[in-house]
């Protein structure tokens, strides 16, 4: 039986009521904002810690101490276009450009504590965007891979998680649904973007007790956030919450 902490349960019911978008639609201007100070002040790491506090342990009730840590550590302003960066601790995702957004920190926290990540853990993200959930990964573990389909997308993470000091993520640019074989298997994976099933070479790419989160259902619409766990060859899935999520490209054909 796949265990869910309590915590989630208050969640679920909350996410009733409003269901977390991580959706949005702007044009390449919005990457070509990106500004090139990498600072992160007192008052950015102020706003960080209310963030923390007010949304993730205050408001959504999470009570995972790692990855609430690596949330507080990580500048998430500088994942951010600069001329959306004023919001980048809001509760809510952000633009970052050809159809994609940063995820609202909740989901980032809430699929990162789902996935169980863990000093040692070597864990695949599909869908790097700006980076931000590389880096969250790699504040808890050296072994952190992530694939960005869009070529724009891939270069800009690869360039901010180096210049925000995360030089141990390894980036590729290409199609996530076959996942990287290379460097099979993992210990977990999460999925930033809907797809319509969960793609098979993932699950094959899943170490035995390892753990896949990933969004599945129809494009902009609803869908189900779906926990997968493989334990001695079989798999066992979960649905966990309604979320919106852009929707996975490449092989889907989307």
């Amino acid at each position: 039986m796949i265990k869910t902490p309590a915590w989630i349960g208050t969640i679920s019911r909350r996410i009733a009521v409003a269901v977390f978008m991580a959706v949005a639609f702007c044009g390449p201007a919005a990457v070509s904002a990106w500004s090139a100070g990498m600072e992160d002040t007192g008052g950015e790491k102020m706003a960080r810690g209310r963030m923390v506090r007010e949304q993730l342990v205050e408001r959504y009730g999470v009570d995972d101490q790692v990855v609430l840590e690596a949330m507080r550590a990580v500048p998430r302003h500088l994942f951010i276009p600069e001329d959306a960066r004023h919001a980048a601790y809001d509760d809510r995702p952000v633009p970052i450009g050809y159809g994609q957004t940063i995820s609202q920190p909740f989901i980032v926290a809430f699929m990162t504590s789902m996935a169980k990540v863990g000093p040692g853990s070597r864990v695949l993200e599909i869908g790097a965007g700006s980076g931000y959930q590389a880096a969250v990964l790699a504040e808890i573990t050296d072994q952190v891979f992530t694939v960005e389909i869009v070529p724009e997308l891939a270069a800009w993470a690869e360039a901010r998680l180096r210049l925000a000091g995360y030089s141990s993520v390894r980036v590729r640019q290409g199609d996530g649904y076959h996942g990287w074989e290379e460097f099979a298997p993992f210990d977990a994976i999460i999925v930033t973007a809907a797809a319509p099933h969960i793609p098979p070479p993932l699950i094959r790419q899943l170490a035995d007790n390892g753990r896949i989160v990933i969004p599945v259902g129809s494009p902009f619409r609803t869908q189900q956030l779906v926990l997968v766990e493989k334990r001695d060859g079989e798999i066992r899935t979960k649905n966990l919450m309604p979320v919106r999520f852009v929707p996975f490209t490449g092989a889907f054909g989307e």
